[in-house]
């Protein structure tokens, strides 16, 4: 991979924000970057750094980041916590007024208010950058500035920087904790209005990061900081290759070729392996690569509710970290291709990308997973994650159908036409998923369904487009 190509990332709203905190403070440790932005040691600054932070010749870092949020109260706890001399003033930028959980808010109202001085913020950011790699986003679909506002931005996005790849990282409505009623709309919305302005979203939800939390970790008071240290660890490996020299690293287009098969089909899930818990005197870098490689495959070890087995691979980016050799790796890859080939598509013989970076992994000082001298990261499009939008659906059509809380998305100015066009959209991908299942053998619409998928309501009205 080419040094000195940036990456700029972006962390939209309040889930946004408090995951870049968690991904910000494992990327300094692994760095070697005290809070205050100074270096353990000062010849350790190295072009691999330049990726992610601005470095200045007395050796003081700064990320190349922005936080951006419509009301104050994240970014406040960022701007007064143990890293706040780490990042500039100026990567922190407010709105007035929060969004209130309303995508129309987000998107039409007090989103454009502020979207001037935010893409401003942006623009700065990009012209200091000697070969600007990409964009990684970060935002949760459920609220109202996630969705709504970071919507907005992904178009101005597209506008501004077209060949430019932008990736994000979506929270997504969780099957069974809901913390906003709507969010099955701004779900909807989101994921609509990000259609054609996002070359790849890996989708995360808080249901599938609680199970790993108790039943893998053995957590009993579990917040929000245990979910994001784990985001935090499996974008860590993903992004390893981004930060640190290698003879297989695989940048941020290589993602987006590898992973899509299809424009529309670019919602990739994520696993991590290992996620073991932290117990006094254990140790467990004797885990092979076999071992770590079939943890990945494990449902239980996807960070969104979605069961792989139900499904079909068509791609997998496998991307490795720490004491692994290249040997093992094609050993493995091959087992697994010849033990599982009833879990790929035929027509997709090469579906594997390989990404091996040296840089072992860490963990963050009294975090909950253990250490391991090893480990893989998992980028996988399955055509299981249409249980995902089917789940969306259905409680979206919960809620249209007696137009509950319509009124509030009204009133910003958005029309039920677009709530309409935003069902299609989705109920379209979830067909477009099928297709994949009913061409290729695969058998995970009786898994999945259950029943005759006319009774759930999730054709498209006005045909496929």
């Amino acid at each position: 991979m080419a040094k000195n190509r940036e990456v700029i990332q972006i962390h939209i709203g309040q889930s946004g924000n408090q995951i870049g905190y968690s991904c910000w403070q494992l990327y300094c440790l692994e760095h070697g970057i005290y809070p205050d932005g100074t270096l353990y040691q000062i010849d350790s600054c190295g072009e691999d750094m330049n990726a992610f932070f601005n470095v200045n010749k007395t050796g003081n870092v700064t990320p190349r980041v922005l936080f951006i949020d419509l009301e104050a109260s994240v970014i406040d706890e960022i701007r007064l916590g143990s890293y706040r001399k780490l990042f500039s003033t100026n990567s922190m930028v407010l709105g007035q007024e929060d969004a209130s959980s309303n995508f129309a808010k987000g998107k039409m109202t007090r989103g454009m208010d502020c979207i001037d001085c935010m893409m401003d913020r942006i623009k700065i950011m990009a012209e200091n950058c000697n070969s600007l790699q990409g964009f990684l986003l970060f935002r949760s679909l459920g609220g109202g500035t996630g969705s709504g506002f970071g919507s907005l931005i992904l178009e101005k996005l597209k506008e501004d920087y077209e060949k430019v790849p932008r990736l994000e990282f979506d929270v997504f409505p969780s099957p069974k904790i809901s913390p906003v009623i709507v969010e099955p709309y701004n779900g909807t919305l989101g994921v609509y209005s990000g259609m054609d302005t996002v070359n790849c979203s890996t989708l995360l939800d808080n249901e599938a990061l609680y199970d790993i939390c108790g039943k893998k970790l053995g957590l009993t008071n579990i917040n929000y900081f245990n979910l994001n240290r784990i985001i935090a660890q499996a974008v860590s490996c993903i992004t390893s290759s981004l930060r640190f020299s290698g003879d297989m690293n695989v940048d941020l287009a290589e993602f987006q070729t590898n992973l899509v098969p299809f424009q529309r089909i670019h919602f990739p899930t994520v696993s991590y392996a290992p996620l073991l818990p932290r117990l006094t005197g254990s140790n467990y870098d004797n885990l092979s690569t076999m071992q770590i490689t079939n943890q990945a495959f494990d449902f239980r070890n996807h960070l969104v509710k979605c069961d792989p087995k139900i499904g079909k691979y068509m791609s997998c980016c496998m991307l490795y970290r720490g004491d692994i050799c290249g040997m093992e790796i094609n050993k493995t890859i091959q087992e697994i291709k010849e033990s599982r080939k009833d879990m790929f598509v035929d027509w997709s013989p090469t579906s594997f990308k390989i990404g091996i970076n040296s840089q072992p992994p860490m963990c963050v000082p009294g975090g909950d997973l253990a250490h391991s001298n090893k480990a893989v990261c998992m980028l996988s499009n399955n055509t299981a994650i249409q249980g995902v939008w089917l789940r969306l659906l259905q409680k979206f059509d919960l809620l249209f159908s007696k137009k509950a809380f319509l009124h509030h998305f009204l009133a910003e100015g958005l029309e039920t036409s677009y709530f309409e066009e935003a069902r299609e959209s989705v109920a379209t991908l979830i067909e477009d998923y099928r297709e994949f299942d009913r061409e290729h053998g695969a058998t995970s619409d009786s898994l999945l369904l259950q029943k005759d998928p006319r009774t759930q309501k999730v054709k498209p009205t006005k045909g496929k487009t």
